[in-house]
């Protein structure tokens, strides 16, 4: 399948595939982002996606920063008539520190202080381990995505439905334990 990509952006980066087995390919991102504990940022790709009718892309995390970070990214649907740029919406989990003190923080960039990048490093070994401020940086690989076919359905109402096994049993009806 084809599809067309517009680059809105000079840093955006093309979607790839990281081995020729995988069923998603890498969104990137086009710019430095920070997002500190308890925030949600959006992150763009500086792509738009020119999605074939009948066909959604699904953005989804990454395994790797889900398992060893405190980002969360969010799942995502672009739908074949959207046209602009695509982001990725990432929560970073971390509970704000009530206790880091900022006046000790060396400088750097434009932040004031050195944030950990999605690998979990930091520029700067002397900053405040309990601090889970994270800086995406351009280039990054944030999320993956994958374009699938879309079914539409039809709803009809009706006054009762089929009976089934389990029937109104909600969450947790198979059990929590073992």
């Amino acid at each position: 399948m084809n599809v067309n990509i517009k680059r809105l952006s000079a840093d955006a980066t093309t979607p790839t595939y990281a081995h020729s087995t995988d069923a998603c390919f890498d969104l990137y991102a086009a710019a430095d982002v920070i997002i500190e504990p308890g925030e949600t940022a959006l992150v763009p790709t500086g792509l738009a996606f020119e999605i074939p009718k009948g066909y959604e892309m699904q953005i989804r995390p990454r395994s790797g920063i889900t398992l060893k970070t405190n980002l969360r990214v969010q799942l995502g649907t672009v739908d074949s008539g959207y046209a602009g740029e695509v982001g990725v919406i990432v929560d970073n989990i971390a509970l704000p520190s009530l206790y880091v003190n900022r006046d000790y923080m060396t400088l750097d960039l434009e932040f004031g202080y050195s944030p950990l990048k999605i690998n979990g490093w930091r520029d700067d070994d002397e900053f405040d381990e309990q601090e889970h401020t994270y800086i995406i940086r351009k280039g990054d690989r944030i999320a993956q995505a994958v374009i699938k076919p879309v079914e539409r359905a039809t709803f009809t109402v009706v006054d009762a439905l089929e009976e089934t096994e389990r029937g109104s049993v909600g969450f947790g009806s198979s059990g929590v334990g073992k």
